[in-house]
């Protein structure tokens, strides 16, 4: 099962920052998550310090604000569980042709579990730019995705400019999309992140 990342942003003798803290402890221990746990004292930070001031705790799952104030631990485990239990922990499976690309039925489904980024270009293909502050940065990530591409011998293409990298997705051996594609999109958020 991946390891799910979580920041918890959090001020010294915060008494909520405390309750938090014990939640996400608790559901770690209860329900023995594969997670890794940060924890970012906003005062050591001028720019978080800006950015949160009181308004803590905030926890970040994968990157994106999963709860803010307050976190219930049996709240908490659900979405570390749901998160590994998605696509991202699945595997590419190879595909010759002979299977149905997928309709918009069954796409939409598969697209809330992706990062809102995603697009799906005319039915046929995922789509997502990803953004960085520069050409190496973007470089970094295009080498992740393709080593997690080259993994999954599926294959997207992915247009590499200064500060930013697209990704196109879909099945070739059926022109337009497969749970495969889906699969791989999710991974390649991951990379996003690393």
């Amino acid at each position: 099962m991946p390891s799910v990342e979580v920041t918890l942003y959090t001020r010294r003798a915060c008494h909520l920052c405390d309750v938090a803290k014990s939640a996400i402890r608790a559901a770690m221990s209860d329900h023995r998550l594969p997670m890794t746990l940060v924890e970012v004292d906003v005062d050591t930070n001028p720019d978080l310090r800006a950015r949160y001031g009181n308004d803590v705790p905030v926890i970040h799952v994968n990157g994106r604000e999963a709860f803010r104030h307050k976190v219930d631990s049996n709240a908490f485990a659900e979405l570390v569980k749901k998160i590994n239990s998605g696509l991202s922990s699945e595997r590419c499976v190879p595909c010759h042709g002979g299977v149905p690309r997928l309709t918009r039925a069954e796409i939409e489904p598969l697209l809330s579990e992706l990062d809102p980024a995603w697009q799906v270009i005319d039915d046929h293909h995922l789509e997502r730019e990803f953004k960085f502050p520069d050409f190496v940065q973007a470089l970094a990530f295009t080498n992740r995705a393709g080593a997690i591409a080259e993994e999954e011998q599926h294959h997207p293409d992915i247009l590499l400019r200064w500060g930013s990298a697209t990704v196109a997705i879909w099945t070739h051996a059926v022109d337009g999309l497969t749970r495969n594609d889906f699969v791989l999109a999710a991974k390649i958020d991951g990379a996003a992140r690393g």
